[in-house]
Order: structure tokens, then sequence, then C-alpha cells
């Protein structure tokens, strides 16, 4: 017998859930710092495209040496500052379509 806090049991349900579903899943601790691959492949973007986001402040990252890495935390808040971003211009091009009356 083994006791789990509540927020165990929580992530648990969510990791075998998506499991369950045939997604792959991985745990990776929130102050974990990834390459710039792990990160695109993360995001579903390729390399250079992140690191010309990153190059351009878009989230923060330290070198090491000639490295770039990446804070997994630093790396979901940009995510969901990007998610929030594109979805505030999908909304605004539905409203604008079917204010001209395109029928979408």
């Amino acid at each position: 017998s083994v006791t789990l806090p509540s927020e165990a049991v929580s992530a648990l349900i969510d990791v075998l859930g998506q499991i369950a579903n045939g997604s792959a899943v991985t745990i990776v601790p929130m102050n974990a710092e990834v390459t710039t691959q792990q990160a695109a492949d993360f995001l579903n973007v390729s390399r250079p495209f992140l690191i010309g986001q990153l190059d351009a402040r878009a989230s923060p990252y330290r070198k090491v040496g000639t490295h770039r890495r990446v804070r997994m935390s630093d790396l979901l808040a940009y995510k969901e500052r990007d998610d929030a971003e594109r979805r505030a211009i999908a909304d605004e091009l539905s409203a604008e379509a079917q204010k001209l009356g395109l029928g979408y």
C-alpha cells in the first residue's frame, strides 16, 4: 500500500488516460533544460524557426558554450502565449468573416 498526494493521483489518471488513447507520454520536470531540437520537436516547429524566436527574445534561454538550453517551464509559458495569440487571431478572423457574411 502506498499513500499518494491527490495531485499525484490526478496526474497519474491523466497519464494513464493518454496512454489508453494511444498517445505517447513523456514526463519532464518543469525546471529541466532541453536542447533547441527537443524544444522545437515539442512545439512542432523547425529548429531554425525556434532559434530565431529565441534570438528575438520570445522566450528566455541560456547558453552552455555555444549551445542554447531552454527551461521546460519557459517553453510551456511560450507555448501558452503563442496558443492564446493564435486563438485570438482566429476568433478575430472568424468574427470578420461572419460580419462580411462569408458563411464561415
